[in-house]
């Protein structure tokens, strides 16, 4: 007589989310597993799929917040394209790169599958949910709601919202108010979770200004290993906001988390042909690690071959091993003009008309160097790819064959981010689903972390696996 056990048993097994396991269930995956009084019951000696794609060889589970459109998340799990340029074989030498035509490469992937993201913004469902989707993911997969709401469903209503077994948790929580670019009111943000101008007159927990708190919240009630939480450089500038951050990553489950102190990494250092700074902060669940590496790595300096952040791989100042910074010409160099393209990512670019120097996103890029930083802006902030020669374009040749004055296109704006072709970013509405506008796509694209300066995090962390923990 066959014998069955629940999802939950099941999921504790494969080490894998109880979601997850419901899926195959209903795709058939698992055999004769059935549906009983509207819960699936699966035989006990049922072994875990491999045939799907969510399934790969000792999968770590990846709990995403903040998630955008998906650029951290899509450097995590790998397999996507790049250019061969961004890629230096010296300091890399053990990545199982594939050869593409023309100038690409196809990054290998990795042992990190997201099985939860989540954010507020109904577009960035759209576009995730879209490209994703094509990857193996389920739509489920995108929560839209506030990490506010959802900590207190779980927390204080003991809803099961987050799922188990999960690895890493990752956020770039909401950077507007530690951004240079903005007021830089910090933790004493005017706005509200949800991105409202707030009623409040004193600073709380809820505004947008303190989210990483609800991620701080997240980690403690999913206990994953490692947590990876990104911001702007500016954050690290504020009085120190950096160290209050750490303080309190680094309390979580009672004094649980090492906390390796937070570093700026410039994203051109990783192959990305853009100025992007940002700031990493990144813990490890101190019960799962080895004892003699926790030892090592509560030395006061973090030992060159334990340290968690990757090494550069280029660099403008002939570092030693490092290559040049990728420039825009080579990756440019293969995009038809907007008026001559298929492509609706290239074919749409900002209007807004040039309004002088004195004022912000009116330059040209420069196509033999990295490009400025792409910001989530709306259309007049976003940098010209060529300026006419009245407003000090440079480009004379490009003019004179008849190529017109024009801003960045969203696809040029996705490849200075490093996101692939086949990343579709303005989408229709479906469904319930937002469509994703011209507009929204830049904000996406500007919002989100440079899924290849992510793969460089994800390749380390997964070279230092099975060396940190039992």
């Amino acid at each position: 007589m066959t014998e069955y056990v629940s999802v939950e048993e099941k999921a504790l097994e494969w080490k894998v989310t109880r979601r997850q396991v419901q899926i195959l269930c209903r795709e058939g995956k698992i055999i004769n597993s059935k549906k009983q009084s509207g819960v699936w019951l699966i035989p006990k000696d049922s072994q875990k799929p491999t045939c799907n794609k969510d399934f790969v060889p000792n999968q770590l589970n990846v709990l995403s917040l903040f998630s955008g459109c998906g650029g951290m998340d899509l450097g995590f799990e790998g397999g996507f394209e790049i250019y061969k340029d961004s890629f230096n074989p010296r300091i890399n030498s053990n990545w199982s790169i594939k050869s593409l035509k023309g100038n690409k490469i196809f990054l290998p992937k990795t042992r990190f599958h997201t099985v939860f993201s989540n954010d507020i913004r109904s577009d960035a469902r759209t576009a995730w949910t879209s490209y994703f989707a094509k990857r193996g993911s389920n739509k489920s997969t995108f929560c839209l709601d506030s990490i506010v709401d959802l900590v207190k469903l779980q927390r204080d209503n003991g809803l099961s919202i987050f799922p188990s077994n999960v690895d890493v948790v990752t956020g770039g929580f909401p950077c507007q108010d530690f951004s240079v670019a903005g007021k830089r009111q910090g933790f004493s943000s005017s706005k509200t979770h949800t991105g409202e101008n707030s009623t409040d007159t004193k600073p709380n927990e809820e505004n947008r200004g303190q989210l990483y708190i609800w991620m701080k919240e997240v980690v403690a009630l999913t206990e994953p290993k490692v947590f990876i939480a990104e911001n702007v450089k500016g954050l690290a500038n504020l009085e120190n906001v950096k160290e209050i951050i750490e303080d309190d990553f680094s309390s979580i489950s009672e004094d649980g988390y090492l906390v390796i102190p937070a570093r700026v990494l410039l994203a051109a250092n990783y192959g990305v042909p853009q100025s992007r700074e940002r700031v990493i902060f990144i813990g490890l669940k101190k019960a799962a690690l080895k004892p003699d590496i926790l030892e090592k790595l509560l030395q006061p300096s973090t030992p060159l071959e334990l340290d968690p952040y990757p090494l550069i791989t280029h660099s403008d100042n002939n570092t030693i091993g490092t290559l040049p910074f990728v420039q825009l010409k080579n990756i440019f160099e293969d995009l038809e003009e907007p008026k001559y393209s298929t492509d609706i990512d290239q074919q749409r670019h900002s209007k807004a008309k040039f309004m002088g120097k004195h004022c912000q996103g009116q330059t040209e890029v420069k196509l033999e160097s990295i490009a400025p930083t792409i910001r989530s802006e709306h259309h007049g902030n976003i940098e010209f790819r060529r300026l006419s020669e009245e407003n000090g374009g440079k480009y004379i040749n490009e003019l004179k064959e008849g190529k017109i004055e024009r801003r960045l296109t969203i696809r040029e704006c996705a490849r200075i981010q490093t996101f692939p072709d086949d990343y579709s970013f303005i989408q229709a509405a479906e469904d319930d689903y937002k469509n994703v506008s011209a507009s929204d796509a830049y904000k996406l694209i500007g919002n989100a972390v440079p899924p290849l300066l992510a793969y460089h995090i994800a390749m380390r962390l997964q070279d230092l696996w099975d060396i940190y923990f039992q």
